[in-house]
């Protein structure tokens, strides 16, 4: 899903991987939902206490999707500029 960071969060609350977030999602359009608040470290712990987050929720950590060997999945090819060979203007 999209997620639209609301004008009372934005630019004075980052939010990283890893953060628990309250997420409303739209009725209207399937595919989107508006952040509406980022719990901190304290009521995050709460939260899973009274178990509104599951068991395996993970709380200040990033590393929430695995470690760099799993790869990403991009495959970066040379750059033009790069490969020394010159460009015609016709083959483009």
């Amino acid at each position: 899903r999209l997620g639209h960071i609301r004008g009372k969060l934005r630019k004075k609350v980052w939010i990283n991987q890893g953060d628990i977030i309250l997420l409303s999602l739209r009725d209207y359009q399937d595919e989107k939902g508006d952040v509406i608040l980022k719990y901190n470290a304290d009521e995050a712990r709460s939260l899973k206490a009274y178990g509104e987050l599951p068991e395996s929720a993970k709380i200040n950590e990033t590393d929430t999707y695995g470690g760099e060997e799993e790869g990403i999945g991009f495959d970066f090819g040379e750059d033009e500029s790069e490969s020394g060979g010159e460009v015609d203007i016709d083959d483009i």
